[in-house]
C-alpha cells in the first residue's frame, strides 16, 4: 500500500535537497488489532487515524504515558532518537530510562552487525513478555520488513521520524502501523531531545553511493540524498543559538555530501564554518567519510581541519591493509591512496589525529593479508582502531562468500587488538598546555570529560558549571585511554582571551607557542557501531581504567585532611578563576598556599579529635573506678 501522505503530495512538493532519489513501493500497511475483534483496514486515500476512537482505555489522555526509548548504533542513529524524543516530548508525553515503569517501547535498531540485532530480538521478546507495546524504527525493520521477531509490531522507517508521535498514539490504542515509504527527507527543524544537551548530531545526508559487499545498511538508508547547504546553515544557527558547543556532522559517508545536488563537502564546510563563533567557544567536528570522496578535496578537507573552530580529528575507515581484500570488499580505493589520504592530512593539518575501522576475518582473508593489516596498524599508530570480526549480514554478496573459520577469525582479532593496545600515545605529554572544550561527566561520576582540538580526551576534577565551557588546562598524568589534567583557567562562553584565541590555532601547543604535538595518537576500544560497517558514534573516546574516587583516597587522617584540601582549592579556582585571571593576568593557579579556610578546618578538626580522645579517657577512668 502506497504512503497515504506520498500519494497526496506526489513528492513533487519538496524542494532540493530535501527529495530522496528513491522510489519505494511499499508505505504505510497498518493492521488495526483490538482484542476478539480485528478493525477494517482504510482505503489509500483516507487517514487511518480516524477510526480507532473507541479501541483503547479512554480514561486515559492521550499523550499522556510513558515512553522507554533505547538506541543501538551510530550517531545517525542517535540524532534520530533525539528527533522522535523531542516530538514526544512535545506532544505530552514523559520519556524514561526506566522501561518497567514505561507503558510503550521505542527500541531505534542498528542492522551493521549480527550483534547489534540480536540484542535488539533479545529487547523485543522482554517487551512481549512484559505484554508492552512496542514500536521499532531504524535500520533493522527498514532493512528487513518481514523479520519474524518484528510480526504484529508497529514501525517507524528510517525517514519517518517526523511521524513518530502517529505511530505511538495507535500502537498505544492497541493498533499496528508501519510506515516504511517516503520521498522526502525530514525537516531539521523538528523538536528534539538532545542525549547530550551541548552536543548536536547533525545529520548532513542519508544513504551512500558505495556497494560494499558486506554492507547491509544501505538496503535501508538507500542511495545518497543530501539536505541542502542552505538548510544545514540554517540549523547551524539554530543550535549555537540554542547553546550547543560541540557540532557533530553525521551521515554514512560524510565524504559523498551533496554530490546528488552539484555540490560538495567543502563547499558545506566552508559555509559551515563561517557561522561558527570566532572565540572558539563551540566546535565543529566531521563525521566519518571514506577514502574514495576524500582525494578530489584532500587540500580543501586539510584547510577546514586547520580551522580553530574545527578539531583537527577526522574518522577515515580502511577496513584492512590488503588490497586483495579490499577488491572483494568492493570498497573503491587501493591501500596507497588510503595511506596518501592519512599522509596529506597528518603532514598538512597540525596535531592531526584520524580514527579508521578494522575488519578481521573478511571471507577469502589469508594469513597474509591479515599480516599486511597488521603492518599497517604498526606503521600508523593510529589515533583510534575500531576492530571488529566479520559478520555476514543477510541479503548481502558477502554473506555467500567462504567464510574464514571462526576460530581464526577470534584469533586474529585478539592478536591485532594486542598490537593495537601496546601502543603508548601519551607518553611526553605530561607538563603540556592545552585548551579543551567540556561537554560531558565521566563514568566514574568524578571527572569532566573534555577533548583538545585534536580530540584527545582530557579528565579534569571540576563542578558540573564547568559543563559547556572550555578550560586551559595543564596536563599532570597520562593514562592508556585519557589524559589527566588541571584546570588553569576557566573560558566563559564566548570570551576567550586573545591570547587564548591566538593558540587555538595550534592545537595541543603550550601557550608560548611551542608545539607540544604527541608521537602516538588516541587508541580507542569502543564499540559503538555505524552505518555501512563502520564507526562513527565509536569516535567519542570511551572512558576505560578511570581511577575511581577510592584510589585517590588515603586511609589515615593526614591523606584525608590533604585531600579535602586540595578539593577545596579546585572548588575556588573553579569558581573564581575568571575573575582571578581578569584581575591578575600574569597569574597562574599553581600556587597552593593555606588559607583562613584551610587553616579553621585544619584546627576544628584538631579540636575534635582531642575531644575524642578526653572522652575516651573520661569514660575509661569512670570505668576503672566503678569497679
Amino acid at each position: 500500500m502506497d504512503d497515504i501522505e506520498d500519494l497526496l503530495a506526489g513528492g513533487g512538493g519538496s524542494p532540493p535537497g530535501f527529495r530522496l532519489p528513491l522510489t519505494a513501493s511499499v508505505g504505510v500497511n497498518p493492521k488495526y488489532k483490538k482484542k476478539n475483534k480485528t478493525i477494517n483496514t482504510l482505503s489509500k486515500s483516507t487517514s487511518f487515524l480516524h477510526d480507532s476512537v473507541n479501541s483503547y482505555d479512554t480514561t486515559k489522555i492521550p499523550g499522556t504515558e510513558t515512553i522507554y526509548m533505547k538506541t543501538f548504533g551510530c550517531s545517525h542513529n542517535q540524532s534520530d532518537s533525539e528527533y522522535m524524543a523531542g516530538q514526544l516530548s512535545a506532544f505530552g508525553y514523559n520519556l524514561s530510562d526506566n522501561p518497567d515503569e514505561a507503558d510503550l517501547w521505542l527500541i531505534n535498531t542498528c542492522t551493521v552487525k549480527s550483534p547489534s540485532q540480536s540484542a535488539m530480538e533479545t529487547l523485543i521478546a522482554k517487551c512481549r513478555n512484559g505484554n508492552k507495546p512496542l514500536v521499532v524504527a531504524g535500520c533493522v525493520p527498514q532493512g528487513s520488513r518481514d523479520l519474524k521477531e518484528l510480526e504484529g509490531v508497529s514501525i517507524v522507517g528510517v525517514q519517518q521520524i517526523d511521524r513518530v508521535v502517529e505511530v505511538v498514539e495507535e500502537t498505544l490504542k492497541g493498533h499496528e502501523v508501519r510506515l516504511l515509504t517516503r520521498k522526502t527527507l525530514p525537516a531539521l527543524d523538528l523538536p528534539k531531545v538532545r542525549k547530550n544537551k551541548f552536543v548536536e548530531i547533525l545529520p548532513i545526508n542519508v544513504g551512500c553511493l558505495g556497494a560494499c559487499t558486506y554492507c547491509k545498511t544501505k538496503h535501508a538508508r538507500g542511495h545518497l540524498g543530501s539536505y541542502t547547504v542552505d538548510s544545514l546553515v540554517g540549523r547551524i544557527r539554530s543550535v549555537i543559538a540554542d547553546g550547543v558547543r560541540e557540532i557533530w556532522l553525521s551521515s554514512e559517508d560524510t565524504g559523498a555530501y551533496g554530490r546528488d545536488l552539484g555540490v560538495n563537502l567543502t563547499i558545506l564546510l566552508n559555509a559551515l564554518v563561517v557561522e561558527l563563533p570566532s572565540d572558539g567557544s563551540t566546535m565543529l567536528r566531521i563525521g566519518m567519510t571514506n577514502p574514495p570522496y576524500m582525494l578530489e578535496h584532500l587540500k580543501e578537507i586539510a584547510e577546514v581541519l586547520r580551522h580553530p573552530c574545527v578539531y583537527s580529528f577526522l574518522h577515515v575507515p580502511v577496513q584492512s591493509g590488503s588490497d586483495t581484500i579490499l577488491s572483494a570488499m568492493n570498497r573503491e580505493y587501493t591501500v596507497g591512496e588510503f595511506k596518501t589520504v592519512v599522509d596529506t592530512l597528518t603532514e598538512m593539518v597540525p596535531g592531526m589525529q584520524i580514527a579508521t575501522d578494522i575488519i578481521c576475518g573478511f571471507p577469502g582473508e589469508t594469513d597474509e593479508d591479515f599480516q599486511q593489516t597488521v603492518n599497517l596498524i604498526k606503521e600508523y599508530k593510529f589515533s583510534q582502531v575500531h576492530i571488529s570480526q566479520f559478520y555476514p549480514r543477510p541479503g548481502t554478496p558477502a554473506a555467500r562468500m567462504k567464510k574464514v573459520p571462526s576460530t581464526v577469525v577470534k584469533r586474529r582479532s585478539r592478536e591485532l587488538t594486542s598490537v593495537f593496545e601496546s601502543f603508548t600515545p601519551y607518553v611526553g605529554m605530561e607538563g603540556k598546555v592545552e585548551r579543551i572544550w567540556i561537554t560531558e561527566i565521566a563514568t566514574d561520576g568524578t571527572h569532566l570529560v573534555g577533548h583538545t582540538k585534536g580530540y584527545i580526551q582530557v579528565l579534569v576534577l571540576g563542578q558540573e558549571s564547568m559543563l559547556g565551557t572550555s578550560a586551559i588546562v595543564k596536563i599532570m598524568s597520562v593514562g592508556r585511554w585519557s589524559v589527566f589534567g588541571e584546570v588553569i583557567e576557566i573560558l566563559n562562553r564566548g570570551s576567550a582571551s586573545s591570547e587564548s584565541r591566538a593558540n587555538i590555532n595550534s592545537p595541543r601547543s603550550n601557550l608560548d607557542g611551542t608545539c607540544a604535538c604527541s608521537k602516538e595518537p588516541e587508541p580507542c576500544a569502543c564499540e559503538l557501531k555505524s552505518s555501512c560497517g563502520h564507526t562513527e558514534e565509536k569516535i567519542v573516546s570511551v572512558l576505560r581504567n578511570v581511577p575511581t574516587p577510592s584510589e585517590y583516597s588515603s586511609q589515615n587522617l593526614i591523606g584525608w585532611l590533604l585531600r579535602k584540601r586540595k578539593n577545596s582549592f579546585h572548588k575556588r579556582m573553579e569558581n573564581e578563576a575568571v575573575l582571578e585571571y581578569d584581575e591578575n593576568p600574569g597569574t597562574s593557579h599553581h600556587g597552593c598556599n593555606w588559607g583562613p579556610a584551610d587553616k579553621a578546618l585544619f584546627g576544628g578538626i584538631l579540636v575534635s579529635l582531642l575531644t575524642i580522645i578526653a572522652s575516651f579517657l573520661y569514660l575509661g577512668s569512670r570505668g576503672l573506678s566503678s569497679k
